[in-house]
Formats: C-alpha cells, structure tokens, sequence
C-alpha cells in the first residue's frame, strides 16, 4: 500500500547521496510495510555502470530475505527506473513500483536513457552495437541440458 514516508525515504537517500559524491538516485525496498532494503547509486564510486539505486537495493533485498523472488515486495525510487533497472525489477518479481521524478526529469539534468528505449525497438541489424549470433549450435547444449533437468529452481 502506498506510503508517503517510504518515498521519502528515497528521496533522502538520494539527496544524500548527491552530498557524498554519488548521482541522485536513492531507493527503498518495502514488504509488509517495514524496509527491508535501501539502494543508492554508485555508478562512479563503485566503478560499476549497473549499480544503480535500485538494483543496489534489489541485490540488498535478496540477501536480507534470501531468495531471488521479491513478490510481496513495492519498490519506492526516487526516479522513474531506466531500462536496465526496470528490468530488474521485473526479474526480481517485485509487486509494485512507486517513483518521484520522472524519465523527462533525469533527461533534464543529464540522465536520459531514451536511446536505450529507441534502441530496443529497433530490429537487431539496425541497432547502434553491433550483435552477431555465434555457434548457436553449441550454445544449445546449456538450453537443451535445463529442459531435460528435472529438479531445478525456476525462476
């Protein structure tokens, strides 16, 4: 459910984020109704271009609960999620996603990832990185092997 505090949370995080040197993007993950994880962006600290706040806070999240599957969880983040954390969220299972300031917002001030969306809709070939498919018959092998295991974990 919906809760005020839990978006201030990440706001805080996020302007104290910016104070210690970090990009201004802070995230809380909540399950019923107490915090379980928080998230920071720590792209440049951390020399990582996928740590951003809310997959920060996903990776934290898991290992508080220790699994992979958040569903019961709401993120609250202080911006619309880019691409790449949207699908985190999505693999992570999470149940719902608030936000603060929007994708227009971040493209304001330097953070626009509206290219990652132009590209996606583009067929592969007409993409700006070039993808070449290599020894897909090999590649099957890992494929055909998780069909025919029986006791996996799926996810």
């Amino acid at each position: 459910m919906r809760n005020p505090a839990f978006m201030r949370e990440a706001i805080r995080l996020s302007i104290e984020n910016v104070k210690n040197g970090g990009g201004p993007f802070g995230a809380v993950i909540v399950k019923d109704d107490k915090i379980i994880a928080t998230g920071v962006n720590r792209v440049t600290a951390n020399h990582d271009p996928t740590a951003h706040a809310e997959v920060s806070a996903i990776r934290e999240a898991c290992r508080q609960l220790g699994t992979f599957d958040l569903s019961g969880c709401e993120i609250y983040t202080s911006c619309e999620p880019c691409p790449m954390c949207l699908g985190a969220i999505y693999w992570a299972h999470i149940d719902k996603i608030y936000y603060g300031n929007d994708k227009t917002d971040a493209a304001t001030i330097g953070f626009d990832d509206s290219f990652i969306y132009d590209e996606l809709a583009l067929p592969r070939e007409k993409r700006q990185k070039a993808m070449e498919n290599l020894l897909p018959e090999e590649a099957i092998a890992a494929f055909e092997l998780w069909a025919e295991t029986t006791d996996k974990t799926e996810y």
